[in-house]
């Protein structure tokens, strides 16, 4: 009899089917008391509500590396292990963060728009010839995990300095090490944020931290909308305070806010950060090997604990 395992939500065929050959799939949420495994998302709720519905639950599996909407510490109090695909799309979502900053920096949206329009001719890409580039500019990458370690390797490519803040300093690596946000983004042009964002880190940058980042600046969010205090962020765009942005993520999803999508200096994608082909396999292979462990008797691969 293979073990049960509840989705709650569809993953796509080709993981499913996957998953088929070694686990008993419950989709209807009717059944999920009977499985034995729930694999979900970050962004979905799994509190003890959920737990409470699920009595035979044992482990909670996230595809993707998010956990914030998972109560983990509630999870350990009933001895259910967590577990996520950390490091699966990392390369992916760092290649994208490198994206949308040569895209806001460099203004590419702008830019497109003159060359099909026609206002090429006469003097309206003017503006677009005296930009700043990436060369030269000093990178302030908060969170330095799986993601941000890519993204910093591959900006080093342009000749950047990088620095960045975490909630340690991590030994090894070439990189400047900030205390806080605020004093990263005093010393950085430009701020990219691949944290894993929580309660704990919500509007992590806010005013102040805009402000610091001054009138040449740029912010770049793959992380979560929640990392962004998206009243400040829009009073900056509009006032001046920083340069431009570039966000793959809001606060409200999938129903971005219509004053922050009509600025012109924003740069916005559909939460497509880890969207490949290649990641989405990769995560759901990490998945599968979280659930063949668990039920092996063996450690998890991708252990997710409370702080």
């Amino acid at each position: 009899m293979k073990p049960a395992v509840f989705l709650a939500l569809p993953l796509g065929k080709p993981f499913e089917r996957k998953l088929a050959e070694r686990y008993t799939i419950i989709a209807d949420p009717d059944r999920r008391g009977e499985a034995e495994a729930l694999v979900t998302i970050g962004a979905f709720a799994t509190d003890a509500a959920l737990m409470d519905a699920m009595p035979k639950l044992k482990l909670i599996c996230c595809f993707g590396s998010g956990h914030e909407g998972v109560d983990v510490a509630e999870a350990e109090r009933r001895g259910i292990e967590v577990a996520n695909t950390v490091g699966a799309n990392a390369a992916t979502v760092a290649d994208l963060a490198v994206a949308l900053l040569l895209t806001s920096i460099r203004k590419v949206v702008a830019a497109d728009r003159i060359a099909r329009t026609g206002e090429w001719r006469g003097g309206n890409p003017a503006a677009l010839l005296f930009l700043r580039g990436l060369t030269g500019r000093k990178i302030g990458i908060v969170g330095l995990g799986a993601i941000g370690l890519k993204i910093a390797k591959r900006l080093e490519g342009f000749e950047t300095e990088i620095g960045y803040f975490g909630r340690n300093e991590k030994q090894g690596v070439p990189y400047r090490y900030f205390r806080s946000v605020l004093d990263l983004a005093t010393w950085a042009d430009t701020l990219i944020l691949a944290h894993r964002a929580d309660e704990t880190n919500r509007h992590l940058v806010n005013a102040a931290v805009l402000s610091a980042l001054g009138p040449d600046g740029h912010v770049v969010n793959i992380s979560r909308g929640s990392a962004i205090d998206e009243d400040a962020l829009i009073a900056a765009l509009k006032n001046g305070t920083i340069a431009g942005a570039a966000l793959d993520v809001f606060e409200d999803e999938p129903s971005p806010r219509a004053d922050l999508l009509s600025l012109p200096n924003i740069v916005v994608t559909p939460h497509i950060g880890g969207g490949t082909s290649e990641a989405i396999v990769a995560m759901g292979d990490t998945v599968i090997a979280n659930l063949d462990a668990f039920f092996a008797g063996k450690p998890l691969p991708n252990p997710v604990t409370a702080e």
